[in-house]
């Protein structure tokens, strides 16, 4: 990793929201209308095998994740780019922001019924490998039930950044979030089953969760603490020394 990278990710503001977009992947991945999904597109990306092996089965969930990522990476470059020509008056830009990622963690949490429709995108590509990151790419552009208001938070933070590269990599953690227990459950089928069963029983209770972190992201944006925050961890980061 380069010096420049470091010091990006370092930065008060990503310190702040790559954490953010990371949890935000994991509660979409724990959701009800994806955590269910999950032995399907297992045996769809591995051509609908009877007995999978591992191997091939964890390849498919990596080029199904690496579909999903693709989409959401260009899209938090676009509106990063876009909050870069709109710095002038990014405070404002906040405020409105702040108030649209409250709306859209109400939705998540079932409180907004207009944003709970179910919008996919039917038309699958081949089962197998070779359809495995055209499937995460339909993915990514079409389960918007579950992962549109998460990733609408991510995506209002990239704005908030004012950068393409950044917008992305926040993206990119939220791929991260998503994608990371695909793939643990292509290296773990059997066990991963069970876990998910366990998860499932508690699926309303994550999801209320995770649309009040989401709540809680958009009051800090409307009020203007997010960018208070931002520069207190700016301070400390400014100040460390590192020992060697």
């Amino acid at each position: 990793m380069s010096a420049d990278l470091v010091g990006t990710v370092a930065s008060g503001s990503l310190a702040l929201a790559l954490p953010i977009a990371l949890a935000a992947g994991l509660v979409s991945f724990l959701s009800p209308c994806v955590l269910p999904l999950v032995p399907g597109y297992l045996s769809y990306v591995t051509g609908m095998s009877t007995d999978p092996r591992r191997g091939r089965m964890t390849l498919g969930m990596v080029l199904f994740v690496l579909g999903f990522a693709a989409v959401f990476v260009a899209q938090g470059a676009l509106l990063g780019g876009l909050g870069a020509v709109l710095f002038g008056n990014i405070d404002g830009i906040t405020r409105v922001l702040g108030a649209l990622t409250i709306v859209l963690g109400l939705a998540f949490m079932g409180f907004v019924p207009g944003l709970q429709r179910d919008v996919r995108v039917h038309r699958l590509p081949a089962a197998g490998l070779a359809g495995a990151p055209l499937l995460g790419v339909v993915f990514g552009l079409g389960w918007t039930p579950c992962i549109g208001p998460t990733l609408g938070v991510v995506l209002t933070l990239g704005v908030t950044e004012g950068s393409a590269g950044r917008g992305a990599l926040l993206a990119f953690g939220y791929a991260l979030g998503l994608g990371l227990p695909f793939v643990a459950a292509g290296l773990a089928y059997r066990r991963a089953l069970h876990a998910f069963k366990a998860v499932r029983r508690h699926s309303q209770l994550i999801t209320r969760v995770g649309g009040a972190m989401l709540v809680a992201v958009g009051l800090l944006l409307v009020t203007g603490l997010w960018t208070e925050l931002v520069a207190t961890m700016q301070g400390w980061i400014g100040g460390f020394q590192p020992v060697i």
